[in-house]
């Protein structure tokens, strides 16, 4: 069972810039607000996979750090609920290969695309 901090809908996680990011389950979505705008990260789940599929940060908030952060929030629901991650999405792949110590926390299906 994931830690309460996973559980249910709208579950708000800290990231490394220490950015409230949440888990907008209903809309399989990542977020975070920042300054009246919407920076996310949409992914799937099937079959024990978190599937990211495409990161939108506004470029107002560009520079920040917000897609790692988005990205680093998807590593940890993946690693609490013992999913593998499956990078679709160009930024977050891209991401995950620069931060290879973040990557190594979770199983990733590197293959597919």
């Amino acid at each position: 069972m994931p830690p309460p901090e996973l559980q249910g809908t709208d579950a708000t996680m800290s990231a490394m810039s220490d950015v409230a990011v949440t888990d907008n389950e209903g809309s399989s979505q990542f977020e975070i607000h920042a300054d009246g705008e919407l920076a996310k990260l949409i992914y799937r789940t099937r079959a024990g996979r978190l599937v990211l599929v495409h990161t939108e940060v506004p470029e107002s908030l560009g520079g920040r750090g917000l897609g790692g952060d988005l990205v680093q929030a998807a590593i940890s629901k993946a690693a609490a609920a013992g999913m593998t991650i499956v990078p679709l999405c160009p930024f977050a792949r891209s991401w995950l290969e620069r931060h290879p110590d973040e990557a190594a926390k979770v199983s990733i299906d590197w293959a597919a695309r």
